[in-house]
């Protein structure tokens, strides 16, 4: 059957960005530093004899962004098309007036995400309803379009829930899955024939890769967590308060 077979998921997360930059007034459009596009750079420079049938960032500037710079790097990208059923889970606001408070709100954010009503950050979405938006926008593009390899850019918690779909643990794992600022993760799914023939399955899924950096592959420069990374700040393995 058409699109039966195995298909492999190269999921990574956008690059590096600035929050705190003077020019942001709303951190949905933030954009790439230049560390950000930097390691956008290894990770083109790593894939560039990779072949893609699909292309998918979030529709947020830095997925966009992040995902035209590795695409730029080979000889025949396929068109990049957005996917909201893929951005970021939705956060409440939170007032902060330092990197290091607004780092210790989010730090340890996803634990328990299994528990029932939990929410990323107090007025957030649901971990429960971020899971069922992620997982469909993932099983739609498995199951209804007909690709071998697919580049998605998403980012930090998107990826948490996928690699949580994907091993079959769901949100109760999702605290695990460290995602380092431009990370690829490599996900093979074995599709075949829906019982009575209508349409397709999902029959396996494999977590080939994961949290791989092109720009640090054995992480000697990355000690600290993702978040503390990101917002430049070092808790020493401690729990912050926020």
């Amino acid at each position: 059957m058409k699109g039966a077979g195995r298909r492999r998921i190269y999921l990574m997360r956008h690059g590096h960005v600035d929050y705190f930059a003077p020019d942001i007034t709303d951190p949905r459009t933030v954009p790439l530093t230049d560390e950000g596009r930097e390691q956008a750079q290894a990770v083109g420079d790593a894939l560039q004899h990779a072949t893609f049938d699909l292309a998918v960032y979030s529709g947020l500037p830095r997925t966009r962004e992040t995902a035209e710079i590795v695409l730029s790097s080979l000889d025949a990208p396929p068109p990049l098309i957005a996917h909201d059923g893929l951005e970021e889970i939705k956060s409440g606001w939170i007032k902060a007036i330092t990197r290091e408070e607004l780092a210790a709100r989010l730090a340890y954010s996803f634990d328990g995400a299994e528990e029932p009503g939990a929410r990323f950050l107090p007025d957030g979405e649901t971990f429960a309803d971020a899971q069922m938006r992620v997982t469909t926008a993932l099983e739609e593009l498995v199951l209804k379009q007909d690709w071998r390899s697919a580049l998605i850019v998403a980012h930090e918690g998107v990826n948490r829930i996928a690699l949580g779909w994907a091993c079959g643990g769901g949100l109760a794992t999702i605290s695990a899955f460290e995602q380092d600022l431009c990370c690829i993760n490599l996900i093979d799914v074995d599709v075949t024939p829906a019982e009575g023939g209508a349409g397709l399955q999902i029959e396996r899924m494999a977590i080939k890769a994961l949290n791989m950096t092109a720009y640090d592959y054995v992480k000697k420069g990355l000690s600290r967590s993702s978040l503390e990374h990101l917002f430049g700040v070092d808790f020493g393995g401690l729990r912050p308060r926020g």
